[in-house]
Formats: C-alpha cells, sequence, structure tokens
C-alpha cells in the first residue's frame, strides 16, 4: 500500500526584496471533533476528557474537549474545535479523562468519534468502551484494516501494542481437565467493555427476585415437601405464563406432543434417523405392532425411513449428585420412536438402560398408564440433562466463551474479523462467569440437578472428546442424523434458512478484504485465532474435524458462518423455549428422586410424585427458566448492529441485504405460525438475539 501524500508539507513562497523582514505566521489547521455518548443509563460523565491527535505530520497539543454547559451527556453528540497544524493523513486519536474537583471516578461510555479535516472527510473513530481517569485510549480509523494493510510506523506499532495488551488482559483458564478453557476473569473482574449495562444488571437480578418473592409468599420457597398432586404444581408463577407452556400444561401426557418436542421443543438436537436397530436394544415386531399402521412391519418402516432413535447412552455410569446417602438416578435410555403416514411422530418403545435384562424391561405404549407415563418421565429427565449440560452449556455457552476469548486476544479492533465478531459475543463473558457462580457453584441450580458438580464435569469431557466439527454446522448436522425429510421439523426448516443467510453474509462480508486465498493464508492474527480455538477449546483433537489453520476463504467463510449460528441461532433455539417446556416440570424435570421401574404394573400416582423433585427444587428450576427465558430490554436482535464498526459503503450495502433477507425469513416463518397449534417461534429473527448474553 502507497503511503498518503504529506498534506503538511512547508509551501514554496516568494523572495522577499533585499532588505525587507517578513514575519511568519504559523499555518493554522482546524478540525473539528464530534464526540458521541452511548445511550446507555450512567453513560455520561462529569470529568475532563483531553483529545491528541495523530497525523503523518505528528501530533497536536493535548486538547480539553469543554463547551458551555453539561459535556459527555448519555446518547448526546457534541462538537469541538482542535486548532493544530495541519495534520496530514491522521491516524490514531488519543482519548483521555481525569478528574473534575473532588466528585469520585465516573466511567464514561465513548461511542464514537467523527473528525471533520481542513479538507472536507469525515472521518469516523468507533469506540465503544468505557473510559477510566488516567487511561490513554488511542483509537484508529473504522477501515477495516488487516496487518498486511498497516502501511505506516505508527500504526504498526499501536497493533502491536494492543494485541500485546490483550493477550495480558485476556488469558486462558482452565476449568477442568478435558473440558474447554474458559476466562480467567472471575465475575466482579470483568472489564467494562464486556460487563452488562446497568439497566441488564438491574432488569435480570429483579426478574429472579421478583419470582422468588412470589413462591415465598405461597410457602414453596426451600421446601423439601412432595407434592400433593400434579394438579397442586398449576400456577407456581401465576404472574407470568405463556400459550406454549399452557398448551404443553395440557397435552404432556400425549405421546404424539411428546413426540413432537424432539423436533421443535427446547431440545431438537438428540433425535436422528435409525437405519438399524442398536443390539443392545432388542425390539421385536411384536412389542411394536399394535403400533403401527396396519399392513406395514417395524422393519418395512425401518426401510423407509420411518423409525428414529434417541440414545443416551453418554449418561451410562455417569456420577451422580447423593442425597440423603442415595446417589440420585439416572438412566441412559434408548427411545423409540415413528412417524406415521400423517407425519406424527410418536414414541413406541422404551428401556431405562443401555444393558437389557429382566430388571431393565422395553416398555411400549400398551402398558399400564402411569408405567408408560413415568418411563417417558424417566426419558425425558436424561434428555434434559443432555440439553442443558451439553447442547445449552457446553455447545453455545462454553463454545462462544472460546470464539470470544479468541477474538480478544488476536484481533485488534481494526481487523475485519473483530469488527465482524464481536457484537456476537455481547455479555457472554459475564452471564458465563454468573452461570458458573450461580449455576454451577457448590449449592447452584445445575450443581443440584441429578449429575452434580462431579457428573456435569464427567459428562462435558465425554462429549467435547466426541464433539465433531461437522456437528455444528447445521446442514452438516442435519445430514449426518438422516432428518432432511422428516416433515413438520420447523427448527432444520428455520435454521437451515438461517444458516445460509448467515452463510451468505459472511460471504459477501469476507469477500471485501480476503479476495484471494493468499490473503487467508498469509494473514498470520487469523491463523493465530483458529490455532487458539482449536488448541483452547477442543483441546488439540484432531479427530474432531475442527480446522487448525486455514488455506482458503472458503473454509474462513464456513467457520464464521458456524461461529455466528452458534452464538445467535443455536442458543436462541435450544435456550429460548426454556420456560414453555421447563415451567410445567413433570414434562423436562432435571431431577428425579426414586430409581426408575423395574417391573411392569406396579407404578401409582404416589410413585410418580415421590419420583419428581420436591417442592423447592422444583421452584427453583421454574425460576431459573423464567430468568433464562425472560427478553430484556438492551437486546439486540439478530442482523442489527447498532454499534457502526465499519465505515465501507460496501460493508453497509451488506449488512443491509442481511436485514432484508431476515426481513423475508421472519415473514415466512410468521405465515406458517399462524397455522399451528403450536408456533415454532424461537428462529424468527426478531426473536434471535445476536449473542449468548443470557
Amino acid at each position: 500500500m502507497t503511503t498518503p501524500p504529506d498534506h503538511g508539507k512547508r509551501r514554496k513562497t516568494r523572495a522577499e526584496p533585499p532588505g525587507q523582514v517578513r514575519i511568519q505566521v504559523p499555518i493554522i489547521a482546524v478540525y473539528k471533533v464530534h464526540v458521541t455518548t452511548g445511550d446507555m443509563c450512567l453513560a455520561g460523565t462529569n470529568d475532563h476528557v483531553f483529545v491528541t491527535l495523530v497525523g503523518t505530520n505528528g501530533e497536536s497539543e493535548r486538547t480539553e474537549l469543554d463547551n458551555y454547559g453539561l459535556d459527555f451527556c448519555s446518547d448526546q453528540t457534541s462538537t469541538y474545535t482542535v486548532n493544530t497544524h495541519p495534520m496530514g493523513h491522521l491516524l490514531l486519536i488519543k482519548l483521555e479523562k481525569a478528574q473534575y474537583l473532588f466528585l469520585p471516578e465516573n466511567q464514561w461510555f465513548c461511542s464514537k468519534i467523527v473528525v471533520e479535516t481542513p479538507e472536507g472527510e469525515a472521518l469516523l473513530f468507533p469506540c465503544h468502551r468505557w473510559l477510566t481517569r488516567g487511561e490513554v485510549l488511542e483509537l484508529r480509523g473504522a477501515k477495516a484494516m488487516k496487518a498486511s494493510d498497516d502501511y505506516h510506523p505508527l500504526l504498526i506499532e499501536h497493533r502491536r501494542r494492543e494485541l500485546a495488551k490483550r493477550c495480558q488482559l485476556y488469558q486462558w483458564k482452565v476449568y477442568a481437565d478435558g473440558t474447554t478453557h474458559i476466562t480467567h476473569f472471575e465475575e466482579s473482574e470483568l472489564p467494562s467493555e464486556v460487563r452488562f449495562s446497568f439497566s441488564k444488571g438491574l432488569e435480570f437480578t429483579f426478574s429472579k427476585e421478583f419470582a422468588i418473592a412470589e413462591v415465598k409468599l405461597k410457602g414453596l420457597f426451600g421446601s423439601e415437601e412432595s407434592w400433593e398432586s400434579l394438579e397442586s404444581m398449576k400456577n407456581t408463577l401465576t404472574f407470568k405464563t405463556s400459550s406454549t407452556a399452557e398448551y404443553l400444561a395440557e397435552h404432556w401426557k400425549d405421546d404424539a406432543f411428546y413426540g413432537y418436542q424432539f423436533l421443535n421443543g427446547v431440545h431438537p438436537s438428540m433425535i436422528r434417523n435409525c437405519p438399524h436397530l442398536p443390539s443392545n436394544f432388542p425390539v421385536t415386531e411384536e412389542m411394536v405392532q399394535p403400533f403401527l399402521e396396519t399392513g406395514t412391519s417395524l422393519k418395512q418402516e425401518i426401510q423407509k425411513g420411518n423409525i428414529f432413535l434417541c440414545d443416551y447412552k453418554s449418561l451410562e455410569g455417569l456420577p451422580t449428585r447423593v442425597v440423603e446417602g442415595k446417589s440420585l438416578p439416572l438412566t441412559a435410555a434408548l427411545c423409540l420412536l415413528y412417524l406415521d403416514t400423517a407425519g406424527t411422530l410418536k414414541p413406541i418403545a422404551i428401556q431405562l438402560g443401555q444393558e437389557p435384562s429382566e430388571k431393565c424391561p422395553i416398555f411400549v405404549p400398551s402398558d399400564p398408564e402411569l408405567d408408560w407415563l413415568l418411563v417417558k418421565i424417566f426419558v425425558k429427565n436424561a434428555d434434559s440433562v443432555i440439553h442443558q449440560i451439553i447442547s445449552h452449556l457446553m455447545k453455545t455457552h462454553l463454545l462462544a466463551e472460546v470464539f470470544a476469548v479468541a477474538t480478544m486476544r488476536h484481533f485488534p479492533d481494526v481487523h475485519p474479523l473483530y469488527k465482524l465478531l464481536t457484537p456476537h459475543f455481547r455479555y457472554t463473558l459475564q452471564i458465563n462467569a454468573a452461570a458458573r457462580r450461580a449455576l454451577l457453584g457448590p449449592t447452584g441450580l445445575l450443581a443440584r440437578s441429578t449429575p452434580g458438580l462431579e457428573g456435569i464435569i464427567e459428562l462435558l469431557r465425554r462429549h467435547l472428546a466426541e464433539t465433531t466439527y461437522s456437528s455444528l454446522c447445521l446442514p452438516d448436522n442435519i445430514a449426518e442424523r438422516g432428518l432432511q425429510n422428516i416433515p413438520n421439523f420447523y427448527y432444520r426448516d428455520d435454521g437451515l434458512k438461517l444458516w445460509t443467510a448467515i452463510n451468505s453474509f459472511v460471504r459477501a462480508m469476507l469477500g471485501l478484504y480476503y479476495p484471494t486465498d493468499d490473503e487467508v493464508s498469509g494473514d498470520v492474527e487469523l491463523q493465530r485465532w483458529i490455532q487458539d480455538i482449536f488448541t483452547k477449546g477442543f483441546l488439540g483433537n484432531s479427530s474432531s474435524g475442527m480446522p487448525e489453520s486455514f488455506i482458503t476463504v472458503e473454509a474462513v467463510v464456513k467457520f464464521v458462518t458456524m461461529v455466528i449460528f452458534t452464538t445467535s441461532a443455536q442458543h436462541a433455539a435450544v435456550n429460548s423455549g426454556q420456560f414453555d417446556y421447563y415451567s410445567w416440570f413433570p414434562n423436562s424435570p432435571l431431577q428425579l428422586r426414586k430409581a426408575p421401574p423395574t417391573t411392569k404394573g406396579l407404578v401409582t400416582m404416589d410413585t410418580i410424585l415421590e419420583t419428581l423433585p420436591n417442592i423447592g427444587d422444583t421452584v427453583a428450576f421454574i425460576i431459573s427458566s423464567l430468568v433464562l427465558y425472560k427478553k430484556y430490554m438492551d437486546s439486540v436482535v439478530l442482523g442489527s448492529y447498532p454499534e457502526e464498526r465499519f465505515c465501507e459503503p460496501a460493508a453497509k450495502r451488506i449488512i443491509e441485504n442481511f436485514q432484508k433477507e431476515l426481513s423475508s425469513i421472519e415473514e415466512r416463518i410468521i405465515t406458517r405460525n399462524a397455522s399451528l397449534d403450536v408456533p415454532y417461534c424461537y428462529l424468527q429473527p426478531s426473536e434471535i438475539e445476536n449473542s449468548v448474553s443470557i
């Protein structure tokens, strides 16, 4: 790249007549500096703020930004003047904040600065971070630049120092051997720019405390008593409900709705086509013939692709929490499902263990009603554990944290991939740190679930060792599970539309900065980023298929698509329906107390009530699902980029096209949902948050 012209070179002057003295008048250049303060609560400051302009012709004097009246108020843009010598090509802006009188520290959130040069250019300098006293913040222009694009020694050195500081600030920590690495920060230590806003933190806390207050008033909170009846569970939280939760409470026993949930409930990631029965699941024709359509057989239906399986073998032998001297039960269940010609999916055989025996029989729908209900509850208990610990925690939250930390460590603000990806990591580090404290701590909610903390860590180890790159890429995942043609699979239909839209968006954006494969292989920051993800997120497991480096543009496009899809759409799919499907707790219990039935015909309603969690644990789980279900006021939906980071017109057009495609997808989903008894809204773009923030 060629060096910009030096606009500050001294002009030639006429020779003065002999004996005449000429007074040298310094050339003054006037720069207009437009400063925007963030619109969030408490973003403003009363402190002194100073700016220094840095160009190819040197630096301006340190200038205080001060107008008559109040400066730096929330959601305000103010204009200031900097008079200096001509700066040439403007490279950097330095910002500083100093104490005003004796007032205590109050951080300032600067959104952006726009500088109008004497030549009439308007140069954007994105900031989007908090500034504290004594800190010198250096901002670069908005134009996205890879390391190979930097031409000036000042910019090269600034880039080096920024990354060195980032690597020092954001460090890795081993959470537990065999699991993904995490940030070393505790929740209270997180840098300001990755923390919740004041309003988000307040709303988050209020939602939980309000729900706790209601159940305390009802005398339910902390109760160790069993429920007297299923009916007594209803209306546990009277101030909040949803149409899906109400439908569920009425239909949760129905086999058709039970099967529906494996496709379009809160956990659509477990079911797969069954091309042949596992040898340890000896279902016979005679067992299931009454539940198939007339004139067909189990063998024929398998050949047609109409038999499906949920296999929870990873739970086999998992240590579980000990309560009153006994380990809580957790079954490595197998559940066989049948798709009839009407498109209805129903369970037709369940085995509550991996090894069939007299004590581990195969249950079918014609068994006594309460037997069948209880074994379905045990399957959903296994499904809920895998959902929360693996599909939700590991494959969205923990992977998003890996992507976020690697991005902070290896991309400077000016890198195109930092600009593209950082909106998808908003609040992720704080919500994960909060989860480790509140959910995975010794008395945390997930630690009180069936596996307990020891079982959770072991389950994370088992699944990370088997996680593949293709399983994180929705088109590959759907194909591997043999679910391309199953009808009424709205998660698949909506998810593939979103994957395609995100993929097209990413391809267009990266095409601006990586026109050739050589640009990819030559980007050292990009290569360090993917290597860090491979070693810290997937522990260097080559069998995972996770890329260790990038050679082609197409490989980067696919990986970045996966990152954005995982942190937005996939998280929405496994998170947003939690209150809908967990508020009626018998449907998706995270804890059961009594061992599974081993003999048919002995289950009573008292057996079921004694097996379900006690009142206190039930309401604690329901409150958690409510907090995770809530849509918060400062949410940023998929496709929205309120922080202006790209200045290139082509990049802005690509973002606009992406938003139009998301609007089209939204309209199609709304039209389809209008005819459904249970609308599937979790992948409606307006309901998808841009990041794992809850």
